[in-house]
């Protein structure tokens, strides 16, 4: 089923996200749902605040990028009271785009490794080092998880750039081609 995204504005995306049991209800039909949500919106993640639920679960899926990064064939993993334990010292700066924030792509500079601690959507436990794109990817969705969004890590000066773009979501307008939920509209 294909979940509304909940845009710029909304509550949830500032609230910092519960780990959940692990005999959470239906948590296969939801990591289900919110890759299916994250294809149809043709993202490379999505976080459950996202979906409007404060809870640590996260999917990404990068086989879209695998005819340049042959790694990432069938790349398609869920994330589970995920945590980023620590971040490598190299910064990498790079454009990104959210779900949550449509048309707005600004640089952010991340670490360009991390160590997680993760479960997988078998509930098996992982602690493991990541790096490069990858790595980006899961920093970028695990600040969802603690009520953060890229445009937290840019300059005054861009976020000044983008206010009207910011506040425009704020009144309920989001231009993008996918099921939204804003905060204009209850």
């Amino acid at each position: 089923m294909i979940l509304p995204i909940y845009i710029y504005g909304q509550p949830v995306l500032r609230k910092v996200a519960e780990d959940i049991s692990l005999d959470y209800p239906n948590l296969k039909e939801l990591v289900e749902n919110m890759f299916e949500t994250m294809d149809k919106a043709e993202g490379v993640g999505l976080a459950g605040p996202q979906i409007g639920l404060p809870i640590r679960v996260v999917t990404i899926s990068l086989e879209a990028l695998s005819e340049e990064f042959p790694e990432f064939k069938d790349f398609r993993k869920a994330y589970i009271n995920a945590h980023i334990i620590e971040f490598g010292e190299e910064l990498v700066p790079m454009e990104e785009g959210c779900l949550s924030l449509p048309g707005i792509h600004e640089s952010v500079k991340r670490s360009n490794k991390i160590h997680v601690k993760y479960l997988d959507k078998d509930l098996k436990e992982h602690d493991e080092w990541v790096e490069g794109y990858l790595a980006r990817v899961m920093q970028h969705e695990f600040d969802h998880l603690d009520g953060k969004l890229f445009i937290d890590h840019i300059s005054p000066l861009r976020k000044q750039m983008i206010k009207g773009k910011l506040n425009a979501m704020l009144k309920g307008k989001a231009h993008c081609s996918y099921k939204v939920k804003t905060v204009a509209k209850k």
